[in-house]
């Protein structure tokens, strides 16, 4: 059985890889700052090239820029959604993390903002803790279109000049 890995398909393994990375990393007690994080953006960039270097080599592939855009488009969009759902399903079963997220925000509030009353603090406080996953999966979002799209431009550019 000869099964053709579409760009949404390479896109879902390299999600589910990256997911996997995070998982590992998180549950192995890892630090947040470990170079093992790295790893997960080099997976997105290996997906994204994989896509876009197996169009090259496929007999559809046209040498237009625009049409190796679109083939790496399609995986990095898939995922950075399964990277958006991943965030919000991870922040919402660990509240923990908006918890003392909050707890420093508010003293760093105490030390810098002189002119706020304790309530003013207290209810800010209260607002970065309610928008902390909706705050984390906009980064998310923004984060990953960001490098999906430089990676993928700069890949066409180099797999359509070669030709």
């Amino acid at each position: 059985m000869n099964t053709k890995l579409t760009p949404a398909l390479k896109g879902l393994i390299t999600g589910l890889l990256m997911i996997g990375i995070a998982l590992a990393s998180f549950y192995g007690r890892l630090p947040a700052d470990s170079p093992l994080q790295y790893l997960v953006y080099f997976i997105y960039t290996a997906g994204i090239a994989w896509t876009i270097l197996a169009y090259q080599r496929s007999g559809t592939f046209t040498g237009k820029f625009w049409d190796a855009f679109n083939q790496g488009f399609r995986c990095f969009i898939i995922v950075t959604l399964m990277m958006v759902a991943f965030t919000v399903i991870f922040s919402k079963m660990h509240p923990e993390f908006s918890t003392e997220t909050a707890r420093m925000y508010k003293e760093q509030l105490v030390k810098e903002a002189k002119s706020k009353t304790p309530a003013e603090i207290e209810e800010e406080v209260t607002r970065y803790k309610n928008g902390y996953t909706t705050m984390l999966v906009y980064s998310s979002i923004f984060g990953y279109l960001i490098i999906g799209a430089a990676v993928t431009a700069v890949t066409a550019a180099i797999t359509t000049r070669r030709r």
